[in-house]
């Protein structure tokens, strides 16, 4: 039987504000928090995920208050994300409600914060959030440090990851730091296309299907979605493990159980 597949709505949260932008800017506001985590819980969605975009430390305890309302409403599994640099901030986290963490930034400054978690807390609490940005070559040259992609007749890529919620390249090759955090410990991989986040055209399926072939934990697709069929391909063609989506959610385009019945009457195995 194939294994089931998530649909996964995503909350960009500022001080207990949804925000939603396109290519990481232009950020325009989409509701409550916990209102819209519970709603989602209701409309039967999988997973959710909350992304503190503007985290910092004096911003903690909001983050905290956020996960403990939402444990208190939500009771689908939710990751956090967003400022989290120590096991102790990991910790407070967990503790305050959250099934799972999002590591970022953090994870590639010190990717052994990625080994410690697992070993702590266990590889299924630990995500490894990466945010990657096409970086387009002429043609496949050799490169230790470098996956490169042919993506149709005449063009290659390769991934580029980015930090500080998209502002700061690293010159790290996405799938390899994938393959990195994944042999830390990492359970899962959200693989974010800086390309695709907000254009609502279909995810970066080159990329979602790069990541799916070489990496042996689950990768959730994310940036892009704009209606069903994109979420479909994710599955079918990117080889995702679920679908992570924000803007069709939260406007109320496409409720979930549409979404969920399209994807069923397309093959793909979902929990309904």
């Amino acid at each position: 039987m194939p294994l089931t597949k998530r649909i996964i709505p995503c909350l960009d949260v500022t001080e207990g504000r949804v925000v939603k932008g396109t290519r990481f800017i232009n950020l325009r506001d989409a509701g409550d928090a916990v209102e819209l985590g519970a709603f989602y819980d209701d409309q039967g969605a999988d997973e959710l995920v909350f992304l503190d975009i503007t985290a910092s430390s004096d911003k903690r305890k909001i983050l905290i208050e956020l996960v403990e309302r939402t444990g208190e409403q939500v009771f689908i599994p939710f990751t956090v994300g967003g400022g989290l640099r120590t096991v102790k901030d990991i910790k407070e986290i967990l503790r305050a409600g959250a099934d799972k963490i999002s590591l970022n930034t953090a994870a590639v400054k010190n990717p052994k914060l990625i080994s410690e978690g697992a070993k702590i807390f266990g590889a299924q609490c630990i995500v490894t959030a990466i945010d990657a940005k096409r970086v387009y070559v002429e043609a496949p040259e050799y490169a230790k440090d470098k996956v490169i992609i042919k993506i149709d007749n005449d063009r290659y890529c390769w991934w580029e990851v980015y930090i500080h919620g998209g502002r700061t390249p690293t010159g790290k090759d996405a799938i390899l730091w994938g393959e990195e955090a994944t042999n830390l410990g990492s359970g899962e991989i959200l693989l974010t296309s800086m390309d695709k986040d907000g254009t609502r055209d279909g995810y970066d399926l080159e990329l979602t299907k790069a990541f799916s072939e070489r990496l042996n934990v689950p990768i959730i697709a994310s940036g892009g979605a704009g209606n069903p069929q994109h979420i479909i391909d994710a599955f079918s063609l990117g080889k995702a493990d679920a679908a992570l989506a924000a803007s069709i959610f939260h406007y109320n385009e496409y409720p979930i159980k549409i979404v969920k019945q399209e994807c069923k009457k397309s093959g793909i195995s979902m929990r309904l």
